[in-house]
């Protein structure tokens, strides 16, 4: 099977469609682990021939962390939890222009000021306008928010202000969703992602693996991502945190996580995939594989409430032959290919080969 899926990508590099049916991407879901680096290479070659060889530097900032009232059982901002993770309040100007200046001074294209809200309040809304135009003029970062459900309203009044992106996750299949939130419905994802792209913001969906989803499950949400038709798919691996209901589950397997980044890759293969919360403690020593395995994007530094690994780590991993990152981009085309004219030119920056 991966032999056959091998030369159909081949035939993708020319403008056909790599093996993404869902059939396809069932048997190549249940390869056994020595096939697996086989299964990368052929992500890789999808990724190269549809999304190029550069990656995408990204910085992220929790503005305003915990004291969520949601109730996503991963997630350690909950207030439904008891754990480390205490409500503060919006974080003031200051302290956000110094994130996204040093997000700068990294060589990242994106910063993305991330709300732990079940969804915007007028005041808070107002707060993430302001800070989109300061942002912007401090650095000219294309600057990106997340911050919970949206109203139709709400998107356009994002857009208007100049967010380029905005992140709202599905996390996990619609057959799953129930088992790890309870507060919101997966539908209500669902709308959000329409308002985003309907309002001409570049729609950042994502996926938390390892909470106890099956195999099925996985390949069932891989199709529900297509259908919201995302330009960027973060790919997160469960980090268990103290006092949520997931703590005690064990960490995805390496080989495990480089097996669903290449299906993802195959199914989605000119998306920005990127490198979220969980690669150092999941992939360890692999996390380079991963650059290979379909990951054309990362988080660069710490995430909302854990730690990664230093921002240099990563862009030596970059230096690495087959390797360059962006500095800074807009990519300019939305989800469903229509141009979005204020996003800047590219400017790309090759590390060494």
């Amino acid at each position: 099977m991966v032999e056959a899926s091998i030369r159909s990508a081949s035939k993708g590099s020319a403008g056909r469609a790599p093996p993404t049916a869902p059939d396809e991407l069932a048997a190549l879901a249940s390869v056994d682990d020595a096939t697996v680096p086989s299964l990368a290479a052929l992500a890789h070659e999808v990724r190269l021939a549809w999304a190029g060889p550069m990656v995408e530097v990204e910085g992220i900032l929790s503005a305003k962390t915990g004291g969520c009232p949601e109730d996503c059982h991963f997630c350690s901002q909950s207030a439904a939890f008891d754990t480390q993770v205490k409500a503060t309040p919006f974080l003031d100007t200051t302290e956000v222009l110094t994130a996204a200046r040093e997000t700068a001074a990294l060589g990242a294209s994106e910063f993305c000021m991330v709300l732990a809200v079940r969804g915007p309040d007028r005041r808070t809304l107002d707060r993430l306008i302001e800070l989109t135009a300061l942002v912007s003029a401090a650095t000219g970062l294309n600057v990106a928010v997340s911050a919970g459900i949206l109203t139709r309203e709400q998107a356009f009044e994002l857009a208007a202000a100049g967010v380029h992106r905005y992140n709202h996750n599905l996390e996990t299949s619609r057959s799953f969703f129930g088992e790890v939130v309870t507060t919101h419905s997966f539908d209500e994802r669902v709308d959000t992602c329409e308002y985003v792209r309907e309002a001409g913001m570049e729609l950042c969906c994502g996926v938390l693996l390892g909470m106890g989803e099956s195999i099925e499950q996985r390949l069932e949400l891989i199709e529900q991502i297509r259908a919201v038709e995302p330009c960027e798919v973060p790919i997160n691996f469960l980090n268990p945190r103290p006092g949520t209901p997931l703590q005690i589950r064990k960490p995805v397997g390496a080989l495990e996580a480089i097996r669903w980044i290449a299906l993802f890759r195959l199914a989605l293969p000119s998306v920005i995939l990127r490198y979220a919360g969980g690669r150092e403690i999941t992939l360890r020593d692999l996390q380079a594989m991963g650059m290979t395995s379909g990951i054309n994007a990362l988080i660069v530094g710490n995430y909302l409430t854990t730690l990664g690994r230093s921002p240099q780590q990563d862009l030596d991993m970059l230096a690495r032959p087959a390797h360059a990152h962006r500095q800074p981009v807009g990519r300019g085309l939305s989800a469903r290919g229509g141009v979005l004219p204020r996003l800047r030119a590219p400017r790309l920056l090759r590390l060494p080969a």
